[in-house]
């Protein structure tokens, strides 16, 4: 990441302000040790091999003999060096240390100098601490990253409802506020549908929880279907009821979407054999819209869509019901 490359160049700048050396860069590998895919460099440069494609094979150039050797390498005279690549006209002597962590090898800290005579013994053992230090700062900022990905993951897994796969209450709360706010900024409208199944205790007395839990999960399938909009959210509200968040519709889009919503639960016909309604599942919906404003709040529309939705069950059930906002 970006803080990883500050500390690496903060490290060549250094170096090149420091000592006599014409170059210092840092290459680093890919993950199958077979090519250079980053560099971060101080110094007078011409051109690396890495600026035309962005990737440079193991195969090319002394730092590629240096991951291959897998020890630290000294060219006293890069004039007579094969694999020598050009880097900066006035360099005549190159080190080549491998940056290690563990048994990982990360890649390559290479430095020029104009002198012949620079890298001796105890300027060798300097800038193979220094490979030492890129080491650990590259270690520590991959782990950095993997946790950060580790709490991206936690994060995702906290807003799930762990039974449906769906949205949970906790991320249908944070997306209703964002939804208002939106909303109320365009001047456009917000609805919400609450659904419930009808006679769930009775499922679940008469057919077991397991089976309860089966047609959760098949009515959370049908929600996601009927609420196909881009910024549509499905969320598992509590127990058996879902709540359907839909930005954008007004309250006779959104009773459409109920009846959509209604008759396709009944039209899947779920057994439900203790319903004194129907051989099958079937829910009732209650439906609120507005458009936000200053006067009223996210909870205002929740408690209408709930008020419908009870008129709804109290109504004789497997129905849509539209409550105004009081």
């Amino acid at each position: 990441g970006a803080s990883l490359d500050s500390v690496m160049q903060g490290i060549c700048d250094c170096l090149v302000a420091e000592l006599p050396v014409a170059i210092v860069s840092v290459l680093l590998l890919d993950d199958d040790n077979t090519e250079f895919v980053h560099e971060v460099y101080s110094g007078e440069f011409t051109q690396s091999p890495l600026a035309a494609t962005g990737r440079w094979p193991v195969t090319v150039g002394a730092a590629g003999r240096c991951v291959q050797l897998g020890r630290p390498h000294l060219i006293r005279d890069i004039t007579t060096d094969p694999d020598y690549v050009p880097g900066n006209a006035t360099a005549r002597s190159e080190y080549l240390v491998p940056i290690r962590h563990g048994r990982r090898l990360h890649g390559v800290l290479n430095l020029e100098s104009a002198r012949t005579d620079f890298f001796g013994p105890e300027a060798c053992a300097v800038f193979d601490a220094v490979a030492d230090l890129v080491a650990g700062a590259i270690h520590f900022a991959r782990m950095a990253d993997e946790l950060t990905e580790a709490n991206r993951k936690l994060e995702r897994l906290s807003m799930r409802d762990a039974l449906t796969g769906i949205a949970n209450r906790r991320q249908f709360d944070a997306s209703l506020a964002e939804a208002w706010a939106r909303q109320g900024r365009d001047g456009a409208p917000l609805a919400l549908l609450l659904a419930d199944v009808d006679y769930f205790k009775a499922l679940n007395d008469s057919a077991g929880h397991l089976r309860g839990d089966e047609c959760l999960r098949w009515l959370a399938r049908i929600c996601e279907r009927v609420a196909a909009g881009e910024r549509d959210l499905v969320a598992r509200y509590g127990g058996e009821e879902f709540v359907l968040l839909l930005p954008g519709r007004t309250p006779e889009a959104a009773i459409a979407l109920g009846e959509s919503l209604r008759r396709a639960v009944a039209d899947e016909a779920l057994a439900h054999p203790a319903s004194p309604l129907a051989p099958h599942v079937t829910i009732s919906v209650g439906v609120a819209a507005l458009v936000p404003t200053a006067g009223k709040s996210p909870q205002d529309l929740v408690a209408a869509a709930d008020r419908a939705m009870y008129d709804a069950k109290t109504g004789g059930r497997d129905r849509v019901v539209w409550r105004a906002l009081a």
